[in-house]
């Protein structure tokens, strides 16, 4: 059987990140910048005022108190987005609102709350040192500093600092767009009357939600029935619409197997035996002229979930231009005893506490693949290696954190 490291190498050999497009603001979350992004002015671009207060000359104010407040007359008002020139002369105070420019003269700011906010003189009980609640011009950023390299990912704080830049679009390489087909004849639709024989349709909602949780868009299209043909003419549909295809069951080794049986004499997609559990059953491969990647995952909840974990994840990082490989994983113990098949890595699902610096593992009960339940519960993998039959508890082991 082909390892797991050489299943998730061929994977990552023959993606590529989606080419750069430009990209508007309002649609760039969460897709990867593809330039190096500078900011043409200075940030802020004027020293404006940190609060509201009284723009003064600091040596006209200098000995203020409570018991001996400095009161002198207020010129003018200076609000936030005045465009005015403006200017304090000696002797006199400037009132001025929060991110309003500061006039020329005044080299500090008196909060409102050390006066007895005058309008048209105002008595200063406290001394402002000079330069007090002034944001100077380019204390954040200067005229040409990279504000965020290429390979960042764009998310909410980005997203300000790239409109505070005064940039609409940016070159980035986009969320991929993924569509997620589950297949079998026995699947109907959540919230449909079960007949004998059926169940509900879950892969396709776990597998749309991983992907989101990853990075890219998803969508997810009813479930295709065993009918091979069936199976070809609803893929052909989606192709245009897609970076990548996901698609759950139908890869087995038994018969009405319609993913393998339709893509199998195509000779771009390969099915094979991967020495894992679960999820043994795996496929992969490039489909049409756009190359666009196809991931087949075996049909059980839990074979399928770990699969996208595993092979699915690190490929949706590649597209997005970010670096891409193994899962992390943490070194954990293990609190009960573990058994593994030989010659297969395990993923074996647990609960992973931290505690004191220490961290901990517990497995589940219920490692079946069909154990969807069991999967809701536990917040980890445990991976017991190939070689690797029996741990004993207390025994360290490496844990991927879902």
């Amino acid at each position: 059987m082909k390892t797991v490291d050489a299943h998730l190498a061929e994977i990552l050999g023959a993606v590529r990140p989606l080419d750069p497009v430009q990209v508007d603001l309002d649609s760039a979350l969460g897709a990867t910048l593809a330039e190096d992004v500078a900011s043409p002015v200075a940030l802020p671009p004027f020293d404006n005022s940190a609060m509201d207060g009284y723009a003064v000359r600091a040596e006209d104010v200098a000995g203020a108190g409570e018991e001996a407040p400095v009161v002198l007359p207020v010129t003018l008002d200076v609000a936030a987005g005045d465009t005015a020139r403006r200017a304090v002369e000696r002797g006199f105070v400037t009132r001025i609102m929060t991110g309003a420019p500061v006039p020329e003269g005044a080299d500090a700011v008196v909060p409102v709350e050390w006066t007895d906010g005058g309008t048209v003189k105002v008595a200063i009980r406290r001394t402002p040192p000079p330069g007090n609640a002034i944001r100077r011009s380019g204390e954040d950023v200067r005229a040409g500093d990279v504000v965020l390299p290429a390979g960042t990912v764009i998310g909410p704080a980005q997203l300000g600092i790239l409109a505070g830049v005064g940039r609409r679009a940016v070159l980035a390489h986009p969320r991929p767009r993924v569509v997620v087909l589950s297949t079998g004849a026995e699947l109907v639709e959540p919230g449909t009357p079960l007949g004998h024989g059926q169940i509900w349709e879950s892969n396709s909602f776990t597998l749309v939600a991983a992907v989101r949780q990853a990075g890219g868009e998803a969508s997810r299209r009813g479930a295709v029935g065993d009918d091979p043909a069936a199976f070809s003419a609803t893929l052909d549909a989606l192709l245009g619409e897609a970076d990548a295809v996901i698609t759950s069951g139908g890869i087995s080794m038994g018969a009405y197997e319609p993913v393998k049986e339709a893509l199998s004499p195509l000779g771009t997609v390969r099915f094979e035996k991967v020495a894992m559990q679960p999820g043994m059953p795996q496929g992969f491969g490039l489909l049409g002229d756009r190359q666009v990647p196809i991931f087949t995952l075996p049909g059980n909840p839990v074979s399928s979930y770990v699969s996208f974990m595993l092979f699915v994840k690190p490929a949706l990082a590649r597209m997005r231009g970010l670096p891409a490989g193994p899962p992390v994983t943490v070194t954990a113990t293990t609190a009960a005893a573990l058994r593994s098949p030989a010659g297969r890595r395990s993923f074996l699902r647990g609960v992973l506490t931290r505690r004191d610096g220490a961290a901990s593992v517990t497995p589940v009960h219920g490692q079946g693949s069909h154990q969807l339940a069991a999967l809701a519960g536990a917040n980890a993998l445990i991976v017991v290696p190939e070689n690797v039959t029996e741990l004993p508890e207390g025994a360290d082991v490496e844990v991927i954190p879902l």
